[in-house]
């Protein structure tokens, strides 16, 4: 009788156990236009923008962000493994990259003043910042468990 009833305490613990961590790990993750269109909604939130002015910037916002997803993912950095011929074309590749981010940059930075001061586009810069790191550090948090 004991033991039957270990067993069954057994079974409902690990039915609760793995049925919180179904639960942790199925929770849906954004899509990135979802988490662009959220990060632009907390910036302009942040930033108290009227609703117009806001939903100006969630949409120029939003088009920034498919422009830079269609450059693709990073290059690769050079390693130790490499040849010298094949360092080179990785750097070269990653100061391409690099460069088509940089004038994307520029060019919604001209967008953005059409509708907002200079001050409002660099508290915008910061913010977008602060929601990258916090969003890097989140990810090697769950990379490391």
């Amino acid at each position: 009788m004991k033991n039957t009833i270990r067993i069954l305490l057994l079974i409902i613990l690990l039915t609760a156990i793995g049925g919180t961590a179904s639960a942790q790990s199925s929770r849906q993750r954004l899509s990135r236009e979802q988490l662009a269109e959220v990060q632009a909604r907390h910036i302009a939130d942040e930033m108290a923008m009227d609703d117009t002015t806001s939903q100006h910037f969630i949409e120029t916002f939003c088009r920034f962000q498919r422009e830079i997803w269609a450059l693709g993912p990073r290059p690769e950095r050079p390693n130790d493994q490499m040849t010298d011929e094949e360092t080179e074309q990785a750097l070269k590749a990653r100061f391409a990259h690099s460069r088509k981010i940089l004038d994307l940059r520029q060019k919604y930075y001209g967008v953005y003043s059409g509708f907002m001061t200079q001050g409002q586009i660099r508290q915008m810069y910061e913010l977008e910042r602060q929601m990258m790191e916090r969003l890097s550090r989140r990810s090697k948090q769950t990379n490391r468990q």
